[in-house]
């Protein structure tokens, strides 16, 4: 049979196919992706969940001159690759290729740019808004919104919003009950029973009562159903929602069966589905430290309890939740509200650990301040995914938490060089802190094997040195001290050449950079996060507030988005691998 992909690269293309040869088209975008991320890495289930809705839409509605507005990137793969890089969708995700997530940079056809989730009815009913200022009613506006981010307090703005707009707006809803891992909450229980029982569906329904023109729930794998449906909808006006049953993982058993773990399961064998097993690293990852050391710890105080939006196995709270589950709480897609159930919890004298990736928070920033950090309660924000995170990109990276945090009252900011500093702060914070705390920490493995020690209580405000010299001090936070040491090797006038770890970004530790300052000629400051407001500014502002003249030079990342690619290669882009700060620190 003819390989109907191989003539298709734009919906024009797709629009000649008739309905009957659709399904073929669905086999065969799902076989290229699978064959795809299989050798090249990437997510997977969610795009293959939605190959029929995303072949209908391209094919009745005309984009992109009908606005496609996409909810969490994940799903995306099979729009992609319709719109124009089926050639290069083997860059996905890579250094120099194509991102992860729709960016408007990239093409006409990615409407909104996404990677955070819950966005994307919000985005298309501004949309439709602007549509009707202009005199255009007839254009579609189109937001598919899936893998739990329904939940989110964001897209229930928006709904309330667009129920009573005259918006010409359509919002489908893909219903796979998973995000990452299994959706949670009650409106999850209502989908589910939706699905099940069509008298609920149709009188008792919470999308009719604010003022949609509810469908469903229907089929999402069956494209004559879905082209029907969508048909109709184009003709009616005003705010529509479709909702739509899917199977994340649909075409791939494995994905199908573990949709956990397949949701971006690495490497794989694109026939068999099974994953391709990496080396075992001798090392732990920072969020299994995390995850381990906090389930020691409930052990030993009943007053501690994990809170995540979401991110239960990414995060490894999944630990506490096995060992904990009455101390564990999962809320869903819904940072706000993580962060003030946390300031709620801390009243009454629990110990919550708030775990939150790094770029995630900044959704829940006002609730930092005014819940948490204003009334001074110590909840213990553990920040994963601080720094560079790869390929997820721009979206994911966790440059901006120091800044954004270390100018808050009442706030201390950490961020720990190893898994021992990590297991060290974690242990600190539960002794009954009086502020709040951000630990800020990376992706991906440390650099001790044998961490689990005994606990050994961190002073509060507190650098340590790591090297001795006289010239030059090298001040570093966090785990990018590892490349500092790093450089610190390679070159010939290592001597000269002190490295501090500050640890605290707030409060600073004073007395040891008045010592630093009194005994150095010139300072280097080190970050894996933004050079604007970050680390490096907290030690500028000291040494003006103090009057000292040093030459002072600030290495971090720099006043623009970093794009997707691995870690080492970022680090390389923005001067922060171990060979460009030898480079520099020669020079210092």
């Amino acid at each position: 049979m003819k390989n109907l992909l191989d003539n298709i690269s734009v919906p024009k293309d797709l629009r000649k196919l008739s309905p009957s040869q659709l399904p073929q088209l669905a086999k065969e975008l799902r076989e290229f992706i699978i064959d795809v991320i299989a050798s090249k890495e990437g997510h997977l289930g969610a795009s293959l969940g939605v190959i029929e809705l995303t072949i209908a839409l391209h094919y009745l509605f005309d984009t992109p001159n009908d606005l496609l507005v996409w909810d969490v990137g994940h799903q995306a793969y099979g729009h992609k690759i319709l719109t124009g890089r089926k050639d290069v969708f083997h860059t996905n995700r890579q250094l120099g290729g194509i991102a992860g997530f729709p960016s408007r940079k990239e093409s006409e056809f990615d409407a909104f740019g996404v990677g955070h989730s819950s966005t994307s009815i919000s985005a298309a009913l501004g949309m439709a808004i602007a549509s009707n200022l202009k005199g255009e009613s007839e254009k579609q506006h189109i937001a598919v919104i899936g893998d739990a981010s329904i939940a989110s307090g964001m897209a229930f703005e928006a709904l309330n919003h667009a129920g009573v707009s005259k918006a010409n707006l359509l919002i489908i809803l893909n219903d796979n009950a998973i995000g990452i891992d299994p959706s949670v909450g009650a409106l999850k229980e209502y989908l589910t029973k939706v699905k099940t029982d069509r008298k609920l569906a149709a009188q008792n329904n919470i999308i009719k009562a604010l003022n949609f023109d509810y469908s469903g729930p229907i089929d999402g794998h069956n494209l004559s159903k879905i082209l029907s449906e969508l048909e109709r909808l184009k003709t009616v006006k005003g705010p529509k929602f479709l909702h739509v049953i899917t199977t994340k993982g649909k075409g791939l058993q494995q994905a199908e069966d573990d949709q956990v773990t397949y949701h971006a399961p690495g490497k794989f064998d694109k026939i068999s589905g099974e994953r391709i097993k990496k080396a075992a690293s001798l090392y732990t990852k920072y969020q299994d430290v995390f995850g381990k050391t906090i389930v020691e710890l409930a052990a030993q105080n009943d007053k501690i309890v994990g809170i995540t939006p979401a991110m239960l196995s990414g995060s490894s709270l999944k630990f506490m939740f096995e060992k904990f589950p009455k101390r564990t709480f999962d809320v869903g897609i819904a940072e706000q509200h993580a962060v003030t159930l946390s300031a709620g919890m801390a009243t009454q004298g629990l110990m919550p650990f708030c775990n939150v990736y790094s770029t995630f928070l900044q959704r829940a920033y006002d609730q930092v301040i005014h819940d948490v950090a204003l009334q001074n309660l110590p909840v213990i924000f553990c920040l994963d995914r601080a720094g560079l995170v790869g390929e997820d990109g721009a979206t994911h990276h966790g440059v901006f938490d120091v800044a954004y945090l270390r100018c808050i009252p009442n706030l201390i900011v950490f961020a720990p060089r190893n898994e021992i500093e990590l297991r060290n702060i974690l242990y600190t914070a539960q002794l009954g802190l009086k502020n709040p705390i951000a630990i800020r920490y990376p992706r991906g493995t440390g650099t001790i094997i044998d961490w689990q020690k005994s606990f050994e209580k961190i002073e509060i405000g507190k650098g340590v040195q790591l090297k001795k010299g006289h010239k030059t001090a090298i001040l570093s936070i966090g785990t990018i001290a590892k490349n500092v040491s790093e450089a610190l090797n390679l070159i010939n006038n290592a001597s000269e050449l002190s490295h501090f770890d500050m640890r605290f970004v707030k409060p600073l530790d004073e007395s040891l950079l008045h010592v630093i300052f009194k005994n150095h000629k010139a300072v280097v400051t080190v970050e894996d996060g933004t050079i604007k407001g970050g680390f490096g500014s907290a030690v500028l502002e000291f040494a003006a507030e103090n009057g000292y003249s040093h030459k002072i030079k600030l290495i971090g990342i720099p006043d623009n988005f970093v794009a997707h690619g691995s870690v080492s290669d970022l680090q390389h882009k923005t001067g922060l691998d171990s060979k460009s700060l030898a480079a520099l620190f020669s020079k210092a």
